[in-house]
């Protein structure tokens, strides 16, 4: 048994994203702030949440060797931005009309429908210029022309896992098909709603991290089991999307054991994801 410390690792690194995020879109004079823009998009950026995806980032960086730097930082900031812009759109009444979210009211029902729309969009698109700044810091650092390929492929992996055939394509199908309790409807969605993005937040690490052919595609394939094992352990926290609460639990327990097979080509370097794996099921 691994005598890996998750909480302090996830304390460090957590406190880490918080700060980068707090100095990367920081207040400003509300003279400068037209609509209150900037103010929405902290009010749900900054609030208290996981950072469970760009924990994810830093820690596949950390399997294939590659301690976090201010770039693979901001990479994991990027993601952390993407997910923001989709709760806030999500809690919108044109989507699942939410009024609270992370214990304090919902974007739009402080700021009105409009700003937040504004402020995902916003959001949205910083988490690009982010992932770009990241390249261009990681080539001016190592002087590597290939550092330029490798962010190239991070900010496909998250336009991938954000867009029209991940998460995107999830709420539309979500919005469109009638509630369903088929264990297959709900694997599906979850692939695309919830771990889509948590595939791209591996691939993100793996890419800025100069992680081979054979641990991308390790850490891809612990991305989406993890994902959908993640939104099978949230359902049936919440009683939520589940055929029966039995077949969701073997699923969930499956799944993990699935994740965690996906490491096998890593050493003890990959222990923050078989930790964050293993607290799924309670392990």
């Amino acid at each position: 048994m691994s005598d890996f410390d998750l909480e302090s690792w996830l304390q460090t690194r957590r406190a880490e994203v918080d700060t980068l995020l707090a100095a990367r879109l920081a207040a400003v004079a509300p003279d400068q702030d037209p609509g209150r823009l900037i103010e929405a998009m902290r009010y749900s950026l900054l609030a208290p949440g996981k950072r469970l995806r760009p924990l994810l980032v830093l820690a596949a960086a950390e399997a294939v060797g590659h301690k976090p730097d201010e770039p693979i930082r901001l990479a994991a900031a990027a993601v952390e931005m993407v997910h923001c812009y989709s709760l806030i759109h999500d809690d919108l009444p044109a989507m699942d009309d939410d009024d609270l979210r992370r214990g304090q009211p919902t974007n739009h029902r402080v700021f009105g429908e409009a700003t937040a729309i504004l402020a995902g969009d916003a959001l949205l698109t910083l988490a690009f210029e982010l992932l770009a700044e990241a390249g261009a810091a990681a080539l001016t650092s190592t002087g590597d022309p290939l550092v330029a390929q490798r962010y190239l492929r991070a900010v496909a992996a998250l336009a991938r896992g954000a867009g029209m055939s991940g998460m995107v394509r999830g709420q539309a199908r979500d919005l469109a098909e009638p509630q369903t309790q088929s264990l297959q409807a709900v694997e599906r969605l979850a692939a695309e709603k919830t771990g889509a993005l948590f595939r791209a937040a591996l691939e993100v690490g793996a890419a800025v991290a100069e992680a081979g052919p054979v641990q991308e595609k390790a850490l891809a394939q612990f991305g989406m089991h993890f994902g959908v094992a993640f939104q099978h352990a949230d359902d049936l926290a919440d009683g939520d999307n589940v055929a029966t609460r039995t077949q969701a639990s073997q699923r969930l327990h499956a799944l993990t054991q699935t994740a965690l097979d996906a490491l096998s080509p890593f050493d003890g370097r990959a222990e923050p994801l078989r930790a964050l794996a293993q607290r799924l099921v309670g392990g």
